[in-house]
């Protein structure tokens, strides 16, 4: 076991070892269903990843409602529900989304009589007419394309316990903000925040969305890889698209396909890759835990924070 920063360092087989589970309450079509895109998850990797993580984050969590039980002793008030909230960081096509579904599912197996809700900060892109006005269409998922006083008002009213906040969605297919269809949620027992901004530090903001986290995730890979990946996705978008005029990808899927995917490389080298190096990446050391994937979405290292 290697040292890496204020990281401990394990391989998967030894992580598989603190909680070698065998048996898994999912399917191989479970997981299909759970999976983004060109994403790869199976039962093995349930097993030997996300089984031994979803037992610390229950170990984590009982801490969590026990400290907030001493705190309402002490005070003498009376047991105040907070929700336990779980943030998830990386690039784009790095395959955050996939991990956040299955840890939901796998949380809400483990603590039936617990309600889990998944939110993803992409909802709180302004939308394409914000950005077009503000001249930063191609920033979009830099941190100024964020409604970040809106993110962090939605943080804060649902760490304070509010019922029903509204948090604005995003549709990939439509490639905007979809304010006529907002997600409620309502004082769930845990939340997880998917998004590649959820670790980040704008300069203008006295408050981090990650305050409002009681435990953080980064998800790691080279990003020639995740480069890869993203083009693959950009592929199955496209496939997905050809059959429907209103689909963002839709016109790319008319054309030449080798003019579609220059186009999206130029993007990926423009846009994202920046985005991942400049603002994205360096996040990573704020985070609990960090998983390294390698070829093909393998989980290959963990990361544990050891302070």
């Amino acid at each position: 076991m290697d040292k890496w920063m204020n990281y401990e360092q394990y391989d998967r087989e030894t992580w598989h070892s603190f909680f070698p589970a065998d048996s898994v309450r999912l399917s191989q079509q479970n997981l299909d269903d759970i999976k983004s895109l060109n994403d790869r998850i199976s039962l093995e990797d349930v097993k030997d990843v996300y089984l031994p993580l979803i037992r610390l984050l229950v170990m984590h969590y009982e801490n969590f409602l026990s400290w907030q039980k001493q705190k309402s002793d002490f005070l003498q008030q009376p047991v105040r529900k907070v929700p336990y909230i779980i943030g998830i960081a990386g690039s784009v096509a790095v395959g955050k989304s996939t991990i956040a579904r299955l840890l939901s599912n796998l949380l809400n197996k483990m603590l039936p009589e617990k309600r889990v809700d998944l939110m993803t900060t992409d909802g709180f892109l302004y939308p394409n007419a914000e950005l077009k006005r503000r001249g930063i269409m191609d920033r979009k998922g830099f941190p100024e394309s964020y409604d970040m006083e809106r993110l962090l008002q939605f943080l804060n009213d649902v760490k304070a316990g509010e019922p029903n906040v509204t948090a604005p969605t995003y549709s990939h297919q439509v490639y905007d903000v979809q304010e006529d269809k907002p997600q409620i949620i309502d004082r769930p027992d845990i939340l997880i925040v998917e998004g590649i901004n959820t670790l980040q530090l704008p300069t203008n903001q006295r408050l981090y969305v990650s305050d409002y986290f009681d435990w953080s995730i980064y998800v790691d890979a080279d990003p020639d890889l995740i480069e890869d990946w993203y083009l693959q996705r950009f592929g199955l978008l496209l496939d997905t698209a050809f059959t429907d005029p209103s689909n963002y990808y839709y016109p790319y899927s008319q054309g030449k396909r080798e003019e579609a995917f220059k186009m999206a490389r130029d993007v990926w080298k423009r846009v994202d890759l920046p985005n991942l190096t400049e603002f994205i990446l360096p996040t990573k050391t704020r985070a609990d835990l960090i998983l390294h994937k390698t070829t093909g979405h393998l989980v290959d290292r963990v990361y544990l924070r050891n302070d």
